[in-house]
């Protein structure tokens, strides 16, 4: 992770998280009292995109929000850490994005999500002049696949126009998949770089048989053959699977104590953008991936968890690498 300072694209929502604590949860015309209240800004793009900061990149968000204070607060949040934000939108007609959760007693939460303004986020947002010099300037472009599909495709489009390293997102399947042929993309996705599919039910299959797991490295192989370069299976707290043209290979997750899984996900991408930017092989970015998913997971929260460069090289010395 040395040498010139490497730049990264994050196209993906931003919503406000606002989280209130109560002894439990009302019933349908009920209202119970709360306590322990708190709003804080969130997102695939945002929190992804402050891992990479983390990580000593020159980050740019794209992405959608209301003018509204939640917006300014998103964006504000991001300045704080470093991330461009001249290529965060505002909709003047719609709210920013909203995660309203609400936790029990018991650790059990309960929620509802607004998208807002991030469905709003257009092609045309992606594909302008501003927009496509960022781009076309980036070493990577880390795609989060929950925002509209044609904005995605836009985004993958005008990544590839550029040779800009694509790392894309999927969101989780509404239906079961046996099989690559069972998924309804367009065929831009099968163009990308590394493709990081939302396997989470089938991977949690996973755990109970090598039957599962076979099928889970199938299907990825099945979507390197369609043309995708590789396609990463994340079994966290156990494993990756990375398949590519060549090989199936294993890359073990770090075993640190767990204590919330809730920004694994935005550090996994984030820290993985960052290693591929500075031109590191496939499996150790993979590893540096890794050890950001599992810091972040050894603490609560979700921008706070988020680990620094220094201590995702901490931890990979301390296991020999």
């Amino acid at each position: 992770m040395a040498g010139r300072i490497p730049k990264i694209v994050v196209v993906g929502p931003t919503y406000v998280d606002m989280v209130i604590k109560c002894k439990e949860f009302p019933a349908p015309g009920e209202v119970v009292d709360g306590f322990g209240a708190s709003c804080v800004p969130t997102g695939a793009g945002p929190n992804r995109a402050v891992e990479a900061a983390l990580c000593d990149c020159d980050v740019t968000v794209i992405s959608k929000v209301g003018e509204d204070p939640f917006g300014e607060m998103a964006k504000a949040n991001l300045r704080r850490y470093r991330v461009n934000t001249e290529l965060v939108y505002m909709a003047s007609a719609m709210s920013t994005g909203v995660v309203m959760t609400m936790v029990n007693a018991m650790g059990e939460n309960s929620g509802c999500i607004s998208a807002g303004a991030n469905r709003a986020l257009g092609a045309d947002e992606i594909a302008c002049a501003s927009a496509e010099s960022v781009i076309g300037a980036a070493d990577v472009c880390l795609i989060c696949g929950e925002l509209p599909q044609d904005t995605v495709v836009a985004a993958i489009r005008t990544a590839e126009l550029h040779k800009t390293k694509i790392i894309l997102e999927t969101p989780p399947q509404d239906h079961h998949i046996t099989r690559a042929a069972d998924f309804t993309w367009p065929t831009e996705y099968y163009t990308v770089d590394v493709l990081i599919p939302n396997f989470y039910k089938l991977a949690q299959g996973a755990e109970l048989g090598a039957g599962s797991a076979g099928e889970l490295k199938l299907i990825a192989s099945e979507l390197v053959a369609r043309g995708i370069g590789c396609v990463l299976i994340k079994m966290p707290p156990r494993e990756v699977f990375m398949v590519d043209r060549c090989d199936t290979t294993h890359v073990p997750w770090f075993d640190l104590d767990i204590v919330d899984h809730t920004a694994s996900s935005d550090a996994f991408a984030g820290a993985l953008a960052a290693s591929c930017a500075v031109g590191d092989e496939p499996k150790d970015a993979v590893k540096f991936a890794c050890a950001a998913g599992a810091l972040a997971m050894s603490k609560f929260g979700t921008q706070d968890s988020l680990p620094k460069k220094e201590k995702i090289i901490e931890l990979l010395q301390q296991h020999g690498d």
